[in-house]
């Protein structure tokens, strides 16, 4: 007898290509896990319109996702061992979120700091209501496919323990239907911006993006902040928060020249030419294969469309079966069940009398 796996949800926001603060938070996890877990990723384009809904931004949702997905196989994921899905397309999806949204308070919500963060970076004066509620959704999300794992970096740990609560307090009023999911957090974390100044992100401009070419990665890298009190190569410089051994320490093998480098950059023997050099050979060295694996999936048209389309197919009958599972335990089905049974009847007493 096959024992089922256990399953992962995790996904992004279709809001363009991915970066190395991706590979680094949640994309190198998903290529890991792959082979333990089964594994569903979400193109989470309901998620996207809470802060990005004009109709400009719709309109690039399908490019976005495919580029998203290019990048997803260019790390490693693979698309015959992964479900990937378009969220929007799960109707099911937003039953379980009107579902939910009765198990959890608005102070609850009001108290995640991430939320706060998201509508100050949308340039949003007051908080939308679909944003308040993003974590009940994504509950939606997790729950839907009934994940057991989520790989989440630290900003999203709190979202997570939305859905756990969720989840428990429905398993309590109504009967074990849902998994009481976990976060997996990776070891490194977040990655600082090219910037020096706050994670890296698109929006910023203080992104490397996995997609980016050799040429583009070395300007990039020769723009990175570093210590700002080291005007000249023989002044002795601070390793520790500095970005650039930041990088070196999450994408250079070679830990030799990784110390040797911290070593003489410590000692002012050694100049920022020299070490972000470096860091660009290490950074193509490890993009390279990315690249090649990218732009074969790439050349095969309509392969990516083909991926997402099959996925949504199978999340959508994945997620019929969790909706007729919670609303059976609720007592949902029930009562249109006994309506229509009603009617039945009241037509076939019609009948007789005609």
């Amino acid at each position: 007898m096959t024992i089922p796996r256990k399953r992962i949800l995790t996904g992004d926001r279709p809001t363009g290509r991915l970066h190395l603060g991706h590979y680094v938070g949640s994309l190198k996890a998903r290529a890991q896990l792959q082979h333990e877990y089964e594994t569903f990723l979400i193109i989470a384009d309901l998620h996207m319109l809470t802060t990005k809904n004009e109709r400009s931004d719709i309109d690039q949702i399908d490019e976005n996702a495919r580029q998203m997905v290019l990048d997803y196989f260019a790390c490693g994921i693979d698309p015959e061992l992964v479900t990937i899905y378009l969220q929007s397309a799960i109707h099911e999806v937003y039953e379980l979120n009107t579902l939910f949204q009765n198990l959890v308070t608005v102070p609850r919500l009001e108290r995640l700091p991430s939320l706060k963060d998201m509508a100050r970076a949308a340039d949003k004066d007051e908080m939308p209501y679909g944003l308040l509620g993003y974590p009940i959704l994504q509950a939606a999300d997790i729950l839907t496919p009934r994940a057991h794992l989520v790989p989440v970096g630290k900003d999203n740990l709190a979202h997570v323990e939305i859905t756990r609560e969720i989840a428990r307090r429905f398993n309590y009023l109504y009967g074990d239907v849902f998994p009481v999911p976990d976060a997996l957090v990776p070891e490194i974390g977040t990655l600082v911006g090219t910037d020096g100044q706050a994670k890296m992100s698109k929006s910023l401009g203080n992104a490397i993006l996995i997609s980016d070419d050799a040429k583009t990665v070395r300007k990039k890298v020769f723009s990175m902040y570093t210590d700002p009190n080291r005007i000249s190569a023989d002044i002795p410089g601070t390793v520790e928060g500095n970005p650039v051994f930041i990088y070196h320490d999450a994408f250079n093998p070679n830990l030799a020249e990784v110390a040797d480098l911290k070593e003489r950059y410590e000692q002012g023997r050694v100049g920022d030419v020299e070490v972000k050099e470096k860091l660009t050979i290490a950074l193509n060295n490890f993009l390279d294969p990315l690249r090649e694996r990218r732009a074969m999936y790439e050349a095969d048209t309509g392969f990516v469309d083909e991926v997402i389309y099959n996925g949504t197919l199978r999340t959508q009958e994945e997620a019929r079966a969790t909706l007729f599972a919670a609303k059976k335990a609720m007592g949902l089905t029930g009562v249109w069940n006994r309506i229509g049974r009603r009617v039945e009847k009241r037509q076939k007493r019609l009948e007789k009398q005609a």
